[in-house]
């Protein structure tokens, strides 16, 4: 009797866990951690939503148009700062752009492998350095460059024009531009990389076996091909320009004012938010910097989905 419990507990295999169960126990904790990420954006938008409901109710839509920015008088008004968040941007991708296409042409197209991987190592380099070095190194060395060789020239001949107008300080909305011109373009590049590798080499060599030049080839094939992808890449780019914080508060002359003048001084939604955030006593002043940070959340993240609208769709046309 003992012998047989002994031999019927050896032929007793492990139950094995169903194939089934496994997958959809890893379909089920995959979903979970996906929309964690869905649950903490709405987070943060009803809690920015919530902080700026004094501002909101006080000011209305005058808020986004008022250029008063007063503390004591706790008048508010975010205009200054999204035109200078604008433009400064603008100029950044206006620069960066060019740029950044034919740094991913080059290393597609042109250079050679050993090339290849040094030039994508040092923009890997450039896009990894903290935006507070990129800070201080234009605050002592990059601003007086610019005032000295450029600003100063350009004020003796063009002074009398509204957009090179005003004392050549160095500080002020072009040097703002230029930094964040600096700080996007490894990351354009890199997208305009992968972009620019999507286009098939049949397509290519076809184009060379016809008779086009190397230039041709990239003309008529590459870029109409990847157009609507480096698009995509221009305005990730963009996104992350209008999102910068301590590169361009070193720079941008932190003064709440419009100006034609890329000389002036001016001020950004994410500056101001990071000088003032700690100064805001009153519950008015608190609530216009969190509905400042609202704005500029909103603005990020429409240009975020129309870049990944334009990638996606590229991506899946070709």
């Amino acid at each position: 009797m003992g012998e047989n419990n002994i031999v019927k507990k050896s032929e007793q295999k492990p139950k094995k866990i169903s194939q089934s169960f496994l997958d959809k126990t890893f379909k089920n904790v995959t979903l979970f951690f996906a929309v964690i990420v869905v649950v903490l954006m709405l987070w943060m938008v009803i809690a920015l939503l919530l902080q700026s409901k004094l501002s909101i109710k006080k000011f209305g839509f005058s808020f986004i148009k008022s250029i008063e920015w007063d503390p004591v008088r706790d008048e508010f008004g975010a205009l200054p700062f999204i035109y200078g968040t604008i433009v400064s941007s603008i100029i950044a991708v206006l620069i960066a752009t060019p740029i950044s296409i034919g740094i991913g042409l080059f290393l597609t197209e042109i250079s050679n492998k050993w090339m290849k991987v040094i030039i994508a190592f040092m923009v890997q380099i450039l896009a990894s350095i903290p935006s507070i070095l990129y800070g201080l190194w234009g605050l002592f060395v990059f601003v007086p460059f610019i005032r000295d060789y450029f600003q100063k020239p350009v004020s003796n001949v063009l002074g009398w024009f509204p957009l090179f107008s005003g004392a050549p300080i160095g500080l002020g909305m072009l040097s703002a531009g230029l930094i964040l011109a600096i700080m996007i373009i490894p990351i354009i590049s890199a997208l305009v990389v992968d972009i620019i590798e999507t286009v098939p080499s049949d397509l290519k060599a076809g184009s060379l076996a016809l008779g086009s030049t190397k230039w041709e080839m990239i003309w008529n094939v590459v870029l109409p091909y990847a157009k609507q992808g480096i698009f995509g890449a221009v305005i990730m780019g963009l996104g992350r320009a209008l999102g910068e914080t301590m590169a361009v508060t070193m720079v941008i002359g932190n003064r709440a004012e419009i100006s034609a003048s890329l000389f002036a001084p001016g001020h950004s939604m994410a500056a101001v938010i990071a000088n003032e955030f700690n100064e805001a006593t009153g519950a008015v002043y608190y609530s216009s910097l969190i509905e400042i940070g609202l704005l500029l959340f909103l603005v990020t993240f429409i240009l975020n989905a129309i870049a990944r609208v334009f990638i996606h769709k590229i991506s899946k046309v070709y």
